[in-house]
């Protein structure tokens, strides 16, 4: 298997993925929208790197380290990058909240619509140069 058909199945697993977030959505499980756009998004940065001969690591947030290679993306502006970077950290702290709350943070009652929608919107934005660049 090589990089670049590893980074076309991120790419397809992503857009599966972005097909349940309208289902999660519609049913009004919010906290399920934002922890599946967190796994889309990572699908993504991950299969970019993965694209441009970039082995990432085995933690959630590689934004930094997609900013690092950001020359690398020559059909991303450093503005772009950054806010891809920006959606992926900021989904990541969200990640086990919106899946496994806390004592005082139950995932159902903590997001909103608007919260779910924002998610969405930032898969979209994410998803639309994961497709330019792998595809």
């Amino acid at each position: 298997m090589t990089s670049k058909s590893l980074a076309l199945s991120y790419l397809e697993k992503s857009l599966a993925r972005f097909d349940i977030l309208t289902v999660l959505f519609n049913k009004k499980d919010y906290s399920d929208v934002i922890r599946e756009a967190q796994e889309i998004v990572e699908l993504c940065l991950k299969g970019m790197l993965r694209n441009v001969g970039i082995e990432p690591p085995k933690y959630h947030d590689v934004g930094p380290l997609f900013l690092e290679f950001k020359d690398r993306f020559l059909d991303i502006s450093f503005a772009e990058a950054q806010k891809i970077a920006q959606i992926s950290k900021g989904l990541r702290k969200e990640r086990e909240l919106s899946f496994y709350g806390d004592i005082d943070f139950i995932p159902t009652e903590s997001y909103s619509e608007d919260d779910a929608a924002t998610a969405i919107e930032n898969v979209k934005f994410v998803l639309g140069y994961a497709k330019k660049i792998i595809e």
